[in-house]
């Protein structure tokens, strides 16, 4: 037996239980490294050397401005990754999730109008636009900046960039199908490596320059904008590429953890990032235009660069997976709340459930990317389009914390108003200094916001308009059980009519009735829920209602992360009659052809995007996994 601090003896299963826990969070803090932070992890290798070499905007290297840029640095990393996304926004966790439909899902219902509340849906549905443009220039830009070290470690390959950069990324993208289960092992020991490579080779460079470590104070980063405002201001729009990936931290929360990723940023990623760029500053000030090309793999001796080399790509190929399997995240989130049809997922885990591959997704971002890195051709022109989606991701986060500090946590106004304001100051600046760079390329991830955002929300305000069409006229279903009952034959077995409504007579019931003219014994009115919380519970998984003669209405709810799989979850539903058995039950959907018409709702153009997305979505049946072999579909025409 062991006596704790406070006095109270505790027994030895309790400190084995301890221990345990804390080894657990150990383990998730290892894997958080390999996984969260290889987005803002490689930034270095580009960050520093684009505030310096912009074209359009270059900053002289004497002592004021490179003291300047590592402490904005520095202040950046404290102010949005540490105070606003490690301490605040991951407290606003949504049943453990994270990210920004996880948190528009959380604060969408805590608004007092219906119009701010559409406002703040309308917010969150753009910042999921937005982050797809990120998630096609972010491969993009890491995998092209860390081949480029080829050109500085053995000149003669450098025109070899471009192809084996192109190369690396469809091998990327092939491998998606296999899964990320087995390469994710190798992950976090890598990006280990990484991390403390870049730290020793800034401690090394910084201790013959160690004047550089007078950039930790706040006096030189504001003192850089007193001395130079105008290039101060647009070199916001560079340096925030340092802090490209904080985002990451918070959308995968559901996978590790608030704790160890807080753990493994301030204790390990921060320390090593803050060194190497201390290091790049420090050779700076030595070497001067010369060191310019590329601090970070000047850092190394020649010997070791090529090396470097290899040890970067295998980092940038690691934020690229991290942020191709946040984005068929991202779209399994948007098809279950209702802002994106149904598409093929597949899951590439059977121990995992969160380890999804979604094709149309891949391919799309493949050629997406590939096309990228042939039209910019350099990782500094690519880094012109990079930061507005980041940016613009994080300037909506800050403003639906605002309603989570407001009215989810009723936070008093003397305590939530500074600390937005100082947000909305900082994710403002680096937001407007991105802005500039619009002409250069930064229309690149605007133009994808916008378009995908159009689809998200045609996609949203048509399926709505849809189901609203399908009510009118929709007979009471106490009325219709009376009536067909006593007038319809009855034939055995089990039919279950899926409806998006939990109200009313399924159409399919309908039609089944006009044209076969009989009725099953037990017939069942299915409606699948997609509730706001990721995971729901499987004792309140279904609900179940005898409507009388034979009729039964069933609510099965999921959560939004989870696979609406309607067969099992019909197995742990008792009823009268006995257990669901597939080869007595036939499904019955319905599948509309909708008809564009000059009907208050929608314009006539996205009423035919509407259609034409709702022709190409994944059928009923495979989404729910439903058999094959016992699925019946009936159609019609609705006009929206």
């Amino acid at each position: 037996m062991s006596v704790a601090p406070t006095g109270i003896a505790t027994t030895a299963s309790e400190d084995q239980h301890q221990q345990h826990h804390q080894n657990g969070i150990a383990r998730l803090a290892l894997g958080a490294i390999g996984v969260v932070f290889g987005d803002i992890g490689t930034s270095p290798i580009y960050a520093f050397r684009e505030t310096f070499a912009n074209p359009h905007h270059p900053l002289p290297l004497d002592t004021a401005h490179i003291l300047g840029v590592v402490s904005l640095i520095f202040w950046s990393m404290m102010i949005v990754v540490s105070v606003k996304y490690v301490a605040i926004i991951m407290r606003a966790d949504n049943k453990g999730e994270g990210g920004s439909l996880a948190l528009l899902a959380l604060v969408s219902g805590q608004t007092k109008t219906r119009r701010w509340s559409r406002g703040i849906i309308l917010l969150g549905v753009f910042a999921t636009a937005l982050f797809y443009g990120d998630s096609m220039i972010t491969p993009a830009v890491t995998v092209l900046s860390a081949v480029e070290g080829l050109a500085v470690a053995a000149p003669a390959f450098g025109s070899f960039v471009l192809p084996i950069a192109i190369t690396i990324l469809i091998i990327l993208f092939k491998i998606q199908r296999s899964g990320t289960e087995r390469v994710g092992l190798l992950f976090g020991p890598i990006m280990l490596l990484y991390f403390g490579t870049i730290a020793v080779l800034g401690v090394i460079s910084f201790v013959e320059t160690p004047g550089i470590l007078r950039a930790l104070s706040p006096h030189y980063a504001v003192q850089f904008f007193f001395i130079d405002p105008v290039r101060g201001f647009l070199a916001l729009g560079s340096v925030v590429l340092a802090v490209t990936g904080a985002e990451a931290l918070y959308a995968d929360m559901g996978h590790f953890g608030r704790r160890p990723i807080g753990l493994s940023w301030l204790c390990f990623v921060l320390p090593a990032l803050m060194l190497n760029y201390m290091g790049q500053g420090a050779l700076l000030f030595r070497e001067g235009a010369a060191a310019l090309e590329s601090p970070f793999y000047m850092l190394a001796p020649e010997g070791l660069q090529l090396p470097l080399v290899i040890l970067a790509t295998a980092a940038a190929v690691i934020a690229s997976q991290a942020v191709i399997t946040g984005a068929f995240s991202v779209t399994q989130q948007a098809i279950q709340l209702g802002f994106m049809p149904r598409l093929r997922i597949e899951h590439t885990s059977a121990a995992t459930a969160g380890q999804i591959y979604i094709p149309l997704i891949n391919w799309m971002l493949m050629v997406m990317v590939i096309l990228l890195v042939l039209f910019f051709r350099s990782s500094s022109n690519l880094t012109s389009a990079y930061g507005i989606a980041v940016t613009g991701a994080m300037l909506i986060d800050t403003c639906l914390l605002g309603v989570a500090l407001t009215r989810l946590w009723k936070w008093p106004t003397f305590a939530a108003v500074p600390l937005l304001g100082l947000f909305f100051l900082v994710d403002g600046a680096y937001f407007l200094a991105n802005l500039t760079k619009v002409p250069a390329g930064g229309w690149f991830p605007l133009l994808v916001g916008f378009i995908i955002f159009t689809f998200l929300t045609t996609w949203s305000t048509g399926r709505k308009l849809m189901i609203q069409r399908l009510r009118e006229g929709t007979m009471p279903i106490h009325i219709f059980i009376e009536s067909a009952s006593n007038t319809a034959s009855r034939v055995s077995g089990t039919a279950i009519f899926m409806t998006s409504s939990p109200d009313g007579v399924p159409h399919a019931l309908l039609h089944n009735l006009k044209h076969n003219k009989v009725l099953h014994e037990r017939i069942i009115l299915l409606t699948v829920k997609i509730m706001s919380q990721p995971y729901w519970p499987d004792a309140e998984r279904a609900k179940l209602d005898d409507l009388g003669h034979g009729f039964h209405r069933l609510i099965l709810r999921f959560g939004f992360m989870e696979e609406a799989d309607v067969p099992a979850a019909l197995k742990r539903v008792e009823m009268d009659g006995g257990a669901f058995k597939m080869m007595d039950t036939s499904f019955f959907l319905s599948r509309q052809t909708l008809l564009a018409a000059e009907r208050p709702g929608m314009s006539l153009w996205r009423e035919k995007l509407f259609s034409w997305m709702l022709r190409n979505a994944e059928s009923a049946m495979e989404f729910f996994r439903l058999p094959t072999n016992r699925v019946v579909e009936l159609g019609s025409q609705v006009e929206i």
